[in-house]
Parts: structure tokens; C-alpha cells; sequence
């Protein structure tokens, strides 16, 4: 954060909304994002409703994670009206929407939350301290932070799957009657996007007589990166650079923690060896689209890669951070796991044999159980939970956008 909470906004919002106010909105919203991941899934959302006139929409940073660095001026850059969190906690909303949780309660206005990522499938990290071990809630599902002091806090939490609904039962049964399945926003751009595949490879240097292999790693030290942080300097060592583009995307929250600079200088003889290191806001979604092979982890990225249609690979995935029964580990039963010690080259042919049509389509359908349909669903909800009549013009499901150039380390 960079000390804006010092600041405070003028704006369409508040007792003092009608003052500077050129055309009254009917409706104020406000947008929370609690890192930078969150952000990113919003990004997808807000748009349903910034293009009504009748409604005017404020982003705010959360203080409730550790991993806000670059939070602060990526809402910024949006160009979106940005509030600090002690004044969005001191103004009344007709809508506030996040896509994680915590300190919601504080707000004031109905909540509805999304996911932030491809579904529940990890556990959460297991505290450190000297106290006996206990049971991991499911990431997303968290008792703690969808209940606070007897009361459910969000009056809405859109869910991809069927399957989510039962998994709620069991992590917070309190919060089942504020739950409603709308599919996968990610996932159906995604979809939109897939025509588009030429032109993402075009944008990321891959020539037509290459292949393209996609680099993932989530978080943590269980990672794909935290496990081998050496991962894209082995696989553009090994891979014959006349033959393969190598693509990395490194989760958001590593990027929050290190800052831009160090993550970028740890990769410097990467990208000298060609690897195309994606920045953390935007970009993974077209590489997926445009990739022949995925290396990655239990992170909702490699995930998303096989529901697409790609051969996976797993550089890591740990069995104790995974929740039984999900789509997550579902893909450790199918994706063989790298062995480091032989060649790449063809453990990379050998993946497409773990792979069937079929097997892409089921973990398809397990990101999602209302496919195309998020953007309605979610925006209809939205609409409801102001008391707002919905547009008549059904949402556009818009293609990812193509990638920017390389992210650079800024001189010194």
C-alpha cells in the first residue's frame, strides 16, 4: 500500500455525492480487491456494470491480506476511482463485490462474493506454531471468513459448480442460502478466446515451426516455483530453442511479495535464453489459449490449461495441500509428474498419451456447471441485490486481451 489511507476521495458516492455530480447515479457500487489476484477476477466482473449510466462504480484495497504490494496503483492504473479502506468503510454502497474475503463485515451495503480462481481444491497452509495440528478448511470456503459474529456475511456468493454447493454444506452450511451457481467467468472467456489462438502466438514470438510450452507455478513453497526456483533455467537449458518458445506465468502473490524488480532480476539469464516472463496482472489467460504443453503445479492455471484441451505436465503437486474429492486432485490422477532426472523433450511427447478428448472434457465440465452462462447469471444478481431493473442487452463474453510486450526491469 502506499499510504493513501490518509487521503480521502471526492466522488458520486456519500452525503456529498450530489454536489460535483454532472448526471445522479441511481446506484453506487463499490469494488474491493484484497491482492492483486482478486483484481484480476473483479476485472472480469465490473464490467457488467460500469457501462450502465444509471450505476457508478468505486474500487478499494482490503487491507486483510499480506499480499498487497502493487495492489494500490494497479487499481490506479485501471483508471477507476479508487477510495481508501477507511473512508469505503464509512460510506453506504448498494452493491459491494470481492472476490476473496475478509473484513467484508466492516462495509456497508449487500456483499456478494465470487471466486478468484478456478474452484475450492486446496487446503488452507497450515498455521505454524507449537499447538497440536487440526483439520484445513477449503481455500474459499472459510467458516471464519464468511461468518463473523453470527452473521453471514455475504448476502450472495457465486459459485462455478453444483459440486460447490455440497462442499459448502460441509465447510459453512450457514452460508447456503446466499449461494447460487453461475459458472466460471474465467473459463468462458477463455472459451471466447479460443478463435483467437493464431494471434495470441503471433503476439508472444512463437513461429509457426515452434512449439509452445507454458510455464505455471502457483504460490507457497509447496509450488512448482518454491519447489525448483531454478524451474525456468532448466527447462530453457534443456528445450532446443530452434524448436520451443518457453512462456512463464509466476502467481500474483509472489510477484506482491518480492516486488517487480527482484522477481525479474531472479530471471534475468532466463529471458536472455528466450523465456517470455509474463507480468502478474494479465497475459497467462491468451498463453494458455496459444500453448501445445503445460508445466505446472496444483495451481488453478494448470487446471484451466487441461480443461482447454492442452496436455499437462506436473512440476510439483503436493498431495497434502490438495482437497480429496476436487478437480484439483482429480488432475493429479491423470497429469504424470516431471522426472527431473530424464529428458524433457520427451516427457513433454508423453504427456498427450495421459490426455483423451474425453478426459479434457470432463475436467471442463468440472470448472463449470452453467458453461457460457456466468456473466447473466452473475450480472442478474447483481442487479437484484441493488434493486435495479438489469439491462435488456444480454453481457458480451469478450476475448482475453493480447499479451503485452515482455514485462522489463527499469534501469537503475
Amino acid at each position: 500500500m502506499d499510504g493513501t489511507t490518509d487521503s480521502w476521495e471526492q466522488g458520486p458516492f456519500g452525503l456529498d455525492a450530489r454536489r460535483g455530480s454532472t448526471m445522479p447515479a441511481q446506484r453506487s457500487v463499490l469494488a474491493v480487491a484484497h491482492h492483486l489476484t482478486a483484481a484480476t477476477r473483479l476485472a472480469d466482473v465490473m464490467p457488467l456494470l460500469e457501462t450502465d449510466r444509471r450505476v457508478a462504480v468505486a474500487y478499494t484495497a482490503a487491507p486483510a491480506s499480506i499480499f498487497t504490494g502493487g495492489l494500490d496503483s494497479h487499481l490506479r492504473d485501471l483508471g477507476g476511482l479508487v477510495l481508501p479502506w477507511r473512508q469505503a468503510v464509512t460510506t453506504r454502497f448498494d452493491l459491494v463485490v470481492a472476490a476473496s474475503h475478509g473484513l467484508l463485515e466492516n462495509l456497508h451495503g449487500p456483499v456478494m462474493t465470487i471466486l478468484h480462481g478456478g474452484g475450492p481444491g486446496k487446503l488452507l497452509g497450515r498455521l505454524r506454531g507449537i499447538g497440536p495440528p487440526a483439520a484445513r478448511p477449503v481455500t474459499g470456503l472459510i467458516r471464519e471468513r464468511i461468518v463473523v459474529a453470527g452473521r453471514v456475511v455475504p448476502s450472495a456468493m457465486a459459485l462455478a459448480h453444483e459440486r460447490h454447493l455440497r462442499m459448502l454444506d460441509h465447510e459453512c452450511p450457514e452460508a447456503r442460502p446466499v449461494a447460487f451457481v453461475c459458472g466460471d467467468p474465467c473459463l468462458d472467456r477463455l472459451t471466447a478466446s479460443l478463435p483467437h489462438r493464431e494471434a495470441y502466438r503471433r503476439a508472444l514470438g512463437v513461429q509457426r515451426d515452434r512449439r509452445l510450452v507454458f510455464v505455471s507455478s502457483t504460490w507457497d513453497r509447496d509450488s512448482l516455483f518454491g519447489s525448483h526456483p531454478d524451474v525456468l533455467l532448466r527447462v530453457a537449458s534443456e528445450l532446443p530453442r530452434d524448436e520451443y518458445q518457453i512462456v512463464a506465468a509466476l502467481h500474483p502473490h509472489i510477484w506482491s511479495w518480492y516486488g517487480r524488480r527482484q522477481v525479474l532480476s531472479w530471471h534475468t539469464d532466463c529471458t536472455r535464453l528466450g523465456v517470455r516472463l509474463l507480468p502478474p496482472e494479465e497475459g497467462w489467460r491468451a498463453a494458455l489459449v496459444a500453448a501445445d504443453r503445460v508445466i505446472g503445479d496444483h495451481g488453478s492455471v494448470t487446471y484451466y490449461g487441461a480443461a482447454l484441451g492442452v496436455p499437462v505436465l506436473l512440476g510439483a503437486f503436493p498431495e497434502d495441500s490438495v482437497a480429496p474429492g476436487t478437480h484439483t486432485a482429480r488432475l493429479g490422477t491423470v497429469a504424470p509428474r516431471v522426472d527431473w532426472t530424464r529428458p524433457l523433450v520427451s516427457q513433454l511427447g508423453e504427456a498427450a498419451l495421459a490426455f483423451t478428448g474425453r478426459v479434457h472434457d470432463e475436467m471442463r465440465q468440472d470448472l463449470s456447471s452453467r458453461p457460457g452462462e456466468a456473466a447473466r447469471l452473475i450480472r442478474a444478481e447483481m442487479y437484484r441485490l441493488m434493486r435495479l431493473r438489469d439491462q435488456a442487452r444480454p453481457p458480451d463474453v469478450l476475448p482475453v486481451p493480447v499479451p503485452c510486450p515482455p514485462t522489463r526491469m527499469r534501469a537503475a
